[in-house]
C-alpha cells in the first residue's frame, strides 16, 4: 500500500506514503485506515489545515521532521510541547503551537489534485470545519 485517497468535503485528492523517509509514522497512519476526522484551519501555522489529536500518544518517534512543509506535504506531529496533530499544507508555512515553533513527520505526499489545495485552505478557512477521509487505494 503506497497510495492513499484523502477526501475532504467536495475536495478529492491522492497521496504517495514516504515509506522510506518516514516508515514507522506510515506503518502507524496505514494501520488507522479508514481514518475519518474533522479539519480545521489552522492558527499559528499559516496556509495549512489541521487535525487537532489532544494528547493522543501513538508512540512516533521524529523521522523526517519538518519545520516547513510545503504545499500538498501532509505532517503528523507526535505530540511533546504541543498536543499531536496532523497538518496538511496548501501554501507557506511555518509550523508552530502558542509554544513557538514545532516540527512534524512528513509522512505523505499530496500527487493528484494539487490544483485543489488552496480552494480547500480557503474553503476551510471563510466556512469552518469539514470532514476528511483518508482510505487506502
Amino acid at each position: 500500500m503506497g497510495v492513499i485517497s484523502i477526501t475532504a468535503g467536495s475536495f478529492a485528492f491522492r497521496a504517495q506514503l514516504e515509506t522510506a523517509a518516514a516508515p514507522k509514522t506510515c506503518a502507524k497512519f496505514t494501520g488507522l485506515l479508514p481514518y475519518r476526522q474533522r479539519i480545521i484551519h489552522v492558527r499559528w501555522s499559516g496556509e495549512a489545515c489541521w487535525i487537532p489529536l489532544g494528547d493522543l500518544d501513538l508512540g512516533l518517534p521524529f523521522e523526517n521532521p519538518t519545520s516547513y512543509p510545503a504545499p500538498g506535504d501532509v505532517i503528523l506531529y507526535p505530540g511533546g510541547v504541543s498536543e499531536t496533530e496532523i497538518l496538511l499544507a496548501y501554501g507557506g508555512v511555518r509550523f508552530a503551537s502558542k509554544v513557538g515553533q514545532l516540527a512534524g513527520n512528513h509522512f505523505l505526499t499530496i500527487t493528484d489534485g494539487r490544483d485543489q489545495l488552496r480552494p480547500l485552505g480557503q474553503h476551510v478557512l471563510w466556512h469552518g470545519a469539514a470532514d476528511i477521509v483518508f482510505a487506502a487505494v
